[in-house]
């Protein structure tokens, strides 16, 4: 079985039309979201539906997911992501809004090569970055998964445990990682519409779990189309412009 993981897809339609025509070519049997379908982007309603037939059932709460439907105070977002948060409240269809209010905080699969998926972190599924291994260290010693696959942060990246210290572990695009049956895994598998990496393509990864073997996939999108309609919506130029340089 083929896994198409994906996250922070933030209501950039362009960039998930791209990553799903993908991932059909690629013979993917199934869609996992990590949270994350709306905010800072100008088509929330769009990628909810194109993704919901998809992963309902395999997917899980962003904490700009709860934002958007007033399960998160707002004040806790910078001045920019505040703005887009309003944006979406409004711009939200009452189906929509439904159905990010009932998405879970977390999901496993289970059978060849089990992992648990969530937003942030294990430990914190809705809000918690991991972004170095003393953070991906105590996720371990939180909960006994094998592995987890997160989001939150835009930025690809592996941290990696055998027992000892934690590996920090670059994730290349299209270079297979082979999973080690007696290691554990924390894999972030960066962002669809808004990645932070320095990388502007949109990501998102295949998990063969068979095999167990996990790929990152970069693909170019027309970020030009997603900059001019954030740009009608009165969206702020600084989400607008960051989307050029995947930062």
């Amino acid at each position: 079985m083929r896994l198409a993981i994906l996250s922070d897809v933030h209501a950039n339609l362009e960039a998930l039309e791209v990553v799903l025509d993908d991932l059909r070519r690629r013979e993917c049997d199934r869609v996992v979201c990590l949270g994350d379908f709306v905010g800072y982007g100008p088509n929330p309603n769009e990628c909810v539906d194109l993704l919901r037939p998809l992963v309902e059932g395999r997917s899980v709460a962003g904490n700009h997911d709860w934002a958007a439907v007033g399960r998160l105070d707002i004040t806790f977002f910078n001045a920019f992501a505040q703005e887009a948060i309003r944006w979406t409240q409004q711009a939200l269809r009452p189906p929509v809004t439904a159905f990010i209010s009932a998405l879970p905080t977390e999901w496993s699969h289970e059978g060849a090569t089990p992992f648990l998926a969530v937003h942030g972190s294990p430990r914190d599924p809705i809000e918690e970055y991991v972004l170095d291994g003393a953070t991906a260290e105590e996720n371990f010693r939180h909960r006994p998964f094998a592995l987890c696959f997160i989001g939150h942060s835009h930025v690809p990246g592996i941290f990696a445990t055998n027992g000892g210290a934690v590996e920090t572990q670059l994730f290349p695009a299209e270079e297979p990682v082979h999973l080690e049956p007696s290691a554990r895994y924390l894999i972030n598998v960066g962002s669809v519409g808004q990645p932070r990496d320095g990388d502007a393509r949109a990501a998102y990864a295949v998990l063969d779990a068979e095999e167990a073997v996990v790929t990152l996939i970069r693909l170019a999108y027309p970020v030009e189309r997603t900059q001019e309609k954030m740009v009608r919506e009165g969206l702020p130029d600084v989400l607008v412009e960051r989307l050029s340089v995947g930062r």
